[in-house]
């Protein structure tokens, strides 16, 4: 279904240039993805951190945050899924063209989701997957999901239930927390991140 009767603003804005001059940065979108437990959210709060010290201006979209809030009408099926992505995708672009340093910490389990995000977002778009096996994900455990999972509680879970794929040569990073402490790898985004700039 498409809007009717909308007129755009967009053109009348103080544009993204005079945003991130005041910043003194440019506008990105570091959308961190992988299991349940990967360590996807304590990456990006620990950059998050670092580039606060610096004097950057970052912003965190989590995945449970906004399913308490904008999206806590959505479930868990392929539908509800896809508008998740849809949602969160529109906020970190807005984001992104205020100049803002943005994290986003989703599952994003398919690559059609993560395709459907970085068409939202466009050239901002940084694809991240924190690797982890599930069975060191189970083993962390950080939110007892993997308990429950096991118990027959939760229905549909990434990466027991419902698939869980992997990327190809799309991701540009690929933070290995099996490998790697969260913290060597929120150095290692950093980086990547100081390389793109």
């Amino acid at each position: 279904m498409s809007a009717t009767n909308i007129h755009t603003e967009f053109h009348r804005f103080l544009g993204r240039e005079d945003k991130e001059r005041l910043l003194a940065q440019r506008g990105v979108v570091l959308w961190l993805y992988g299991l349940s437990g990967s360590g996807k959210s304590t990456i990006a709060n620990i950059a998050e951190r670092a580039l606060h010290g610096e004097g950057r201006f970052t912003a965190i979209l989590d995945g449970d945050n906004l399913r308490s809030g904008l999206n806590n009408n959505l479930g868990f099926s392929d539908g509800d899924r896809t508008e998740n992505i849809r949602r969160n995708g529109e906020v970190a672009k807005l984001f992104a063209e205020q100049g803002v340093i943005t994290f986003v910490s989703l599952i994003t389990p398919r690559r059609d989701l993560r395709a459907l995000a970085r068409e939202t977002i466009g050239e901002d778009f940084v694809e991240i997957f924190v690797k982890a096996n599930y069975g060191t994900c189970a083993a962390r455990d950080p939110k007892g999901l993997y308990a429950k999972a096991e118990a027959g509680e939760i229905r549909q879970f990434t990466g027991k239930d419902s698939g869980f794929e992997e990327p190809g040569e799309e991701a540009e990073l690929i933070l290995d927390t099996d490998e790697h402490s969260a913290e060597e790898c929120a150095h290692l985004l950093l980086a990547h991140l100081a390389s793109r700039a």
